[in-house]
């Protein structure tokens, strides 16, 4: 990271600490520094957005760290998993995982009994274990749109709109029996 870029950083961290929303968005960070949880340590954060860069491993202690977070933003980034230890965030509700690698929802996020809003939109998701998702207690959106997902796959999604906002793109029977 270049000088400018570090102060940055720095400076988001210190405007964290007042309140309590780290905003580390658009920063070009490769991964998370670790001068960051350190710089923190001490402050019990409310959201973490680190939405577009080009991250493509979250750390497993961010969710030791910042365990207090109920709203995290990796939108915009190059993930395709996510570590375990999200499980242990008990008061995550929103997680944007959006515009990423990822094939299938990480099976974490199927242990995150708080989470109410889950924005997978704009991956490339083909499969998601429905009868996981009908067990979450809080689970209240899902958008999976603009995902190549499986017409069965999609097919049952639709059978969890009574119960969850399912946001899925329209499918095509036509053009998913050429694959």
């Amino acid at each position: 990271m270049a000088g400018r870029d570090v102060a940055r950083v720095i400076n988001r961290c210190d405007q964290a600490k007042e309140d309590r929303r780290l905003n580390l968005s658009r920063c070009d960070l490769t991964q998370i520094p670790d001068a960051v949880f350190l710089l923190l340590k001490n402050t019990m954060l409310e959201s973490c957005n680190i939405s577009q860069n080009l991250i493509r491993r979250i750390p497993s202690k961010l969710a030791v760290k910042f365990s207090s977070v109920s709203e995290l933003h990796f939108n915009n980034n190059h993930l395709s998993s996510l570590p375990d230890e999200l499980r242990q965030m008990e008061g995550l509700t929103l997680l944007d995982i959006s515009h990423n690698h990822f094939t299938a929802l990480p099976s974490v996020v199927y242990r995150v009994d708080s989470l109410k809003i889950l924005n997978a939109q704009s991956n490339s998701i083909k499969e998601v274990d429905v009868q996981r998702l009908k067990h979450m207690p809080s689970m209240s959106e899902l958008n999976l749109q603009d995902n190549p997902l499986h017409l069965d796959i999609h097919s049952q999604l639709m059978g969890l709109a009574e119960d969850i906002t399912v946001l899925v793109t329209p499918q095509d029977p036509e053009l998913d029996a050429v694959d």
